[in-house]
């Protein structure tokens, strides 16, 4: 397919170099979600990429959850025919805490959340590409239970648009509190949105319910 032809590997990967040099001019952390990365001839991994501010990839993470749905007879989506599952669940110290990493439709398995969770982290990153039809039902209720089950801090960078075969992305990129408040939407279009965040509000909220503690 056309994605399989275009996408490179990670090594010599242009799109990657132009992030590493943008990361390091502006002595800033990247996040690059769900970038399709060449493993074989007929696979690719669903990627999300770190760079520190000195512009070195610091850690990635491949989406664990394949999005193979049938929304209706015309619209279907079998992930799994291009993409390999990862395996590891990714973990990232940054000055400010520990940060857990997904992608998209992991925000359906709150297993994953816990277990970040439980393990310290206190930031988590859903970059999405949620379809239109179940992003207008499901997209911030998910989002915010993902943030109030595990007092994190949620940021979800999503895709917008019409795409290839006509494809519906919803957007509505979100920050969300540890409490469920949704700090930040960017409700139309493309743009980028910032928000003030408490990094000790996790902890503080953790102490006084403390449901992370059991299963």
């Amino acid at each position: 397919s056309e994605l399989l032809e275009k996408a490179e590997e990670m090594d010599n990967n242009f799109f990657l170099e132009s992030i590493s040099k943008i990361s390091k001019s502006y002595k800033k952390w990247i996040l690059i979600g769900s970038l399709p990365i060449k493993l074989s001839k007929k696979l690719l991994a669903n990627r999300s990429v770190l760079f520190n501010p000195n512009g070195k990839i610091t850690s990635y993470y491949d989406k664990i959850h394949m999005f193979d749905v049938k929304l209706s007879k015309k619209e279907k989506y079998e992930e799994s025919k291009k993409f390999l599952a990862g395996k590891k669940k990714v973990l990232v110290k940054l000055p400010w805490g520990l940060l857990g990493l997904s992608i998209c439709y992991d925000v359906r398995f709150p297993n994953l959340y816990r277990e970040l969770a439980q393990k310290g982290a206190i930031f988590m990153t859903v970059p999405s590409a949620f379809t239109k039809t179940t992003g207008e039902k499901h997209w911030h209720t998910l989002l915010k239970a993902r943030a109030i089950e595990n007092f994190s801090y949620i940021f979800a960078a999503a895709q917008t648009g019409k795409h290839f075969n006509d494809r519906l992305t919803y957007g509505h990129s979100l920050i969300i509190s540890p409490d469920g408040k949704i700090l930040k939407e960017k409700e139309k279009g493309e743009g980028f949105i910032i928000a003030r965040i408490d990094e000790s509000l996790p902890k503080k909220l953790r102490a006084k319910i403390p449901s992370l503690k059991s299963n």
